[in-house]
């Protein structure tokens, strides 16, 4: 694992101070891991929306597949 030193000022590391003993992080390096995981995952899912929004259409689905999808939303929101 490499090591990386920044500089923070007084209000934010504050606030990262804060966030680290309120949220039940360890450190604020697992803190800081986090947030860099979830820029990571909010870039690819931009990524694949873009990619998607240029794409030509796959065709249309059927009134039966929507069901089944609405099905399977429901059956995770009761579990």
């Amino acid at each position: 694992m490499s090591t990386m030193n920044i500089s923070l000022p007084d209000a934010l590391k504050a606030f990262v101070d804060d966030q680290v003993s309120r949220r039940a992080y360890g450190t604020s390096s697992e803190y800081v891991r986090e947030l860099i995981r979830k820029d990571q995952e909010r870039q690819q899912l931009r990524s694949l929306l873009l990619a998607g929004a240029v794409s030509p259409p796959a065709g249309t689905a059927a009134a039966a597949q929507f069901a089944t999808w609405r099905a399977r939303a429901t059956d995770r929101r009761g579990q």
